[in-house]
């Protein structure tokens, strides 16, 4: 098992309901994540929110595919669980909010990947996986909600 894991991290200069819109909205997702292509949705709960999707990343050297099961904790958490793939065995990611004094946000993306057997070509492939799994995220977010409401722009944590 060859798991990459990783942190990304940002302070954002709006409220944590505008930054809960943007990770909520996770059919709209590949419009602000860098890598994201597509997201198709399977199943939505009674809330119109995404449940289960089939997601399509681009990793530079494939493209990889991979259903995810997605669960909410208003306004604090979503995460995304592997259901299946053909292209990573493994596959845990959470968006994590919480609110700071003076209406600002701290927005972590948590991400673990098992590519799966890869022998000799570990170092190599995590090198190249390693800013697709987490890169700079929550910087991204940060760059949506400013778009979306015209708030304060980021700070890297």
């Amino acid at each position: 098992m060859t798991l990459l894991t990783g942190t990304s991290e940002a302070e954002i200069g709006a409220p944590i309901e505008q930054c809960w819109e943007v990770i909520a909205d996770v059919a709209g997702a590949p419009r602000w994540q860098h890598g994201l292509e597509r997201v198709d949705v399977l199943e939505r709960d009674f809330e119109g929110r995404v449940v289960l999707c089939d997601t399509v990343t681009d990793a530079r050297f494939t493209k990889v595919h991979c259903r995810v099961q997605v669960a909410y904790d208003p306004p604090f958490r979503v995460t995304f669980t592997r259901v299946s793939s053909d292209d990573v065995d493994v596959m845990d990611a959470s968006w994590e909010l919480g609110e700071l004094p003076g209406g600002r946000t701290r927005a972590a993306w948590r991400m673990a990947v098992d590519p799966g057997p890869v022998g000799l070509l570990a170092k190599p492939l995590e090198r190249a996986l390693r800013p697709l799994v987490v890169g700079r995220r929550a910087q991204e977010l940060a760059r949506e909600v400013a778009a979306r409401y015209g708030t304060g722009a980021d700070r890297p944590a």
